[in-house]
């Protein structure tokens, strides 16, 4: 069933009403007429089965018909921080890390980061990358729309580590804690568990210098590895996003 993520001033007692963007989907895409249910949540402590009793080319009204439960999302929250990547890569990772379920992104610049970044261009990115969020959290029945920070300095990302309960960094080095043990030994500090939250950072094309590691190790990131094969970036993220669920029991039991 199809799934809208709306304002919670959208939600009006038992009446919703559908705007924006969201309209054109409703009535050109999916050619939705009145009588259709569709799931709207507000993101954050509301969602509800509605079915639709107005529609046109402004807005579309609704009617809750049930309110729903909101067992979607993992109970530990991951952050995935990706040094900006060439090309669309970070519209792969964030839509790809939405499906899966990350809670947060955090874009930064690390010193092998290829990308001219562009402040005036921020604004407009960061708002395509939230769109890409909310539409990849729609289509996999989520119940919250991850975030989408501003692209983030190296000192910043190491100051929003320490926000964490644990925060690793992806590194290639032979010797490098593997990440299954790191997980495991989150778990059992009661970190990575319920309500627990862990950042895993991830480096660009290049990976990161030794210097980065060192710093992001004095900053209290745990230097991982995740496996003997070298990933691209915007594959490392998905994995280890996809272990750390797995191994926490939010996915494949």
């Amino acid at each position: 069933m199809q799934r809208y993520f709306l304002r919670p001033e959208q939600f009006k007692g038992n009446t919703v009403t559908i705007e924006g963007d969201d309209v054109h989907h409703l009535t050109r895409v999916m050619r939705a007429e009145v009588g259709d249910e569709v799931i709207c949540s507000n993101g954050v402590d509301r969602e509800v089965l509605v079915r639709l009793t107005a529609l046109d080319k402004t807005a579309v009204t609704a009617s809750v018909v049930q309110e729903l439960e909101m067992t979607a999302e993992p109970a530990v929250k991951v952050w995935i921080a990706q040094s900006l990547p060439k090309g669309d890569k970070m519209e792969i990772v964030i839509q790809k890390g939405t499906e899966i379920g990350a809670a947060r992104f955090l874009p930064f610049l690390s010193e092998r980061t290829v990308v001219q970044y562009d402040a005036k261009k921020e604004a407009k990115r960061t708002e395509r990358w939230s769109k890409i969020a909310k539409e990849a959290a729609e289509q996999s029945h989520r119940n919250r729309v991850p975030g989408v920070e501003s692209v983030l300095t190296w000192k910043q990302l190491l100051a929003q580590g320490k926000q964490a309960d644990a925060a690793w960094i992806c590194y290639e080095k032979e010797d490098g804690q593997q990440l299954r043990t790191a997980i495991r030994e989150a778990v059992a500090a009661g970190k990575a568990g319920t309500a627990g939250t862990v950042m895993l950072a991830v480096g660009p094309e290049g990976g990161f210098t030794e210097q980065e590691i060192r710093q992001a190790e004095e900053a209290g990131f745990i230097s991982v590895s995740l496996g003997r094969r070298i990933l691209r970036t915007e594959t490392a993220a998905m994995v280890g996003l996809t272990c750390l669920l797995y191994e926490t029991g939010e996915m494949g039991g």
